[in-house]
């Protein structure tokens, strides 16, 4: 059943107003009524980049009246397969910045307010405050469970999406009618598990798809009408091409929006999450070595073993010399493949990934292996000398 309407409609729209919203008003769904909500409604895009392109982009073309962008990030040439809010003479500049020039140009009526800042415990319940839901675009654990925790607590709904590769989902997390993202993912993944996008990829249309159904959420929720996503997530395969929905229940025993909280406040991130396992921490403590020491080794002749834990298609794109590939994923069966009689150093993209299968070699008893911080990126740019190429 619809929801009631978030927001109280803005007393009228314009002459200009009319005219470009027109096909919006002779919904009779939407109407002037709903056009009116739109305009006074205030949403915060967390993130100005897969997700939050499409989403600031038909948020302002549709006529919502305030638009918050929160990133602290700038446009890197990776970024324009699929950022689309962004162009080429946008590379180096914020995304925040860039982000609100877009906008404007889609829509002049819409005032942008810009959070150039990282979302953090600090500033998060201060920036929510002044708007009426919140658009998730971000790509990690942890500050999905912040807005989450964030918008329980200051009882606003959350329009959550995630993409993968050829994946999408999205639900709407409001714990006074619903579930909270809590309820359906009570803990966070193992750290290492899941990989970014950076570390994974994404098909770059697959924005698109989810960010729209971000924004058709949030209008349906301004408006109060149609059926919201709150108690459903929506899962998208765009190889199949299909999409079907799973029922999300509240948990009575959600630590946050359950029968008795435990959690009332907002907690350390970072550490729930845990971008990196205690056990990986512990493995890389002494057995980290850089891009240049690594590069020294190979000048000297140093009789090492270098292995690659990326997936075959990163190796594809870049490597460092004398590298062999074994993915992270096939490591354990691998084990006995290891030379015993030479130092084993590994490397990944960034240095995650090596120090998790550094901890698999180390319980498995090669005890001198290391793993180079950074990893190849490190490697492209102190050693090498170039941009990373992904």
């Amino acid at each position: 059943m619809p929801l009631p309407p978030l927001v109280q409609p803005a007393p009228e729209l314009t002459p200009t107003e009319i005219r470009r919203y027109s096909r919006h008003l002779i919904i009779p769904d939407v109407a002037m009524d709903g056009q009116k909500r739109l305009k006074n409604a205030k949403v915060l895009c967390v993130g100005a980049g897969g997700l939050g392109s499409p989403a600031l982009m038909y948020l302002a073309a549709a006529g919502v009246g305030t638009l918050g962008i929160i990133d602290f990030d700038v446009v890197d040439e990776s970024n324009l397969q699929r950022q689309i809010i962004h162009g080429q003479s946008d590379v180096g500049r914020s995304k925040a910045v860039s982000a609100k020039e877009s906008v404007a140009e889609i829509n002049p009526l819409v005032q942008v307010n810009l959070h150039e800042e990282r979302l953090d415990s600090t500033n998060v319940m201060r920036i929510f405050a002044d708007y009426d839901l919140i658009v998730d675009g971000t790509d990690n654990f942890a500050t999905r469970y912040l807005v989450n925790d964030a918008c329980v607590l200051l009882n606003k709904p959350y329009v959550w999406g995630s993409i993968y590769r050829f994946d999408g989902q999205a639900s709407v997390f409001w714990s006074e009618h619903g579930p909270c993202y809590r309820c359906l993912y009570p803990e966070p993944p193992p750290p290492g598990m899941v990989p970014s996008c950076a570390e994974g990829g994404v098909l770059g249309v697959l924005c698109a798809s989810v960010g729209s159904i971000q924004v058709n959420e949030a209008i349906k929720l301004i408006a109060g009408i149609g059926e919201p996503l709150v108690g459903r997530l929506m899962i998208y395969d765009a190889l199949e091409m299909t999409y079907r929905t799973v029922k999300v229940r509240k948990d009575p025993e959600c630590p946050l929006c359950g029968k008795n909280p435990t959690i009332t406040e907002l907690i350390d991130y970072e550490a729930f999450c845990g971008v990196v396992s205690d056990e990986a921490m512990n493995a890389a403590a002494d057995a980290t070595i850089t891009a240049g020491e690594l590069n020294a080794m190979q000048q000297r002749g140093d009789d090492i073993y270098l292995v690659d834990v990326r997936e075959p298609a990163e190796w594809e794109i870049v490597k460092i010399p004398g590298a062999v590939l074994i993915p992270k994923g096939e490591l354990a069966g691998k084990l006995s493949d290891l030379p015993q009689d030479k130092p084993i150093v590994l490397y990944c993209k960034t240095g995650i990934r090596s120090a998790e299968a550094l901890a698999l070699l180390k319980n498995a008893g090669f005890g001198d292996a290391t793993h180079v911080q950074g990893g190849v990126t490190a490697y492209t740019t102190q050693v090498v000398g170039d941009e990373p190429l992904y």
